[in-house]
């Protein structure tokens, strides 16, 4: 029989608790002490990540609010004629110009050549032809085309060599850019 009239106390309490209940309140003491320092260093990595995204959010608003400054290239001149030509020669408009010979173009002249000038906007056409009267005939059709502003009968010549002698000539229309 355990009779004790001594009071309670904190002192007797602990003196009477099994050891592995101590080491069990130590180690849960332990325990919550480690998790409170854990959750102390995460709260400490959130504060820093948000400062270094609200530094990296300024960075990025102080450069966009600065005007993009571009490097000036200096292109050689012969080089600049170069890629102008190239532009030109690509932004002809060759099926507006075909369209508007092939309209104009009756059966009894044939064609020969076509040679775009995108410099001048000017259309060397080449052609043959039987008699002088379909030449004047094709001359005035062309000029009746509304692509065309103008139409010009630059040469003319009789092939001798050939049996059939046609007239070779050469006209050059000037197209309107659109």
């Amino acid at each position: 029989m355990n009779i004790d009239f001594a009071p309670r106390s904190l002192r007797r309490t602990l003196f009477h608790t099994h050891p592995a209940l101590l080491a069990l309140g130590g180690a849960g003491l332990l325990l919550c002490a480690a998790a409170a320092f854990g959750g102390w260093k995460l709260v400490e990595q959130q504060r820093l990540r948000e400062h270094e995204l609200r530094h990296v959010r300024e960075r990025a608003a102080a450069i966009s609010a600065r005007p993009v400054e571009v490097a000036q290239v200096a292109i050689p001149e012969g080089q600049a004629v170069f890629v102008n030509g190239a532009i030109m020669q690509l932004n002809l408009p060759w099926r507006d110009l075909q369209d508007a010979v092939a309209a104009a173009t009756p059966r009894s002249v044939a064609l020969v050549a076509m040679e775009p000038d995108p410099r001048k906007q000017a259309l060397k056409i080449t052609a043959e032809t039987r008699t002088s009267d379909d030449m004047v005939a094709y001359v005035a059709e062309l000029k009746q085309q509304e692509l065309f502003s103008g139409v010009v009968l630059t040469r003319h010549e009789i092939n001798e060599q050939d049996p059939n002698r046609p007239l070779r000539f050469q006209l050059e229309a000037t197209w309107i850019a659109r």
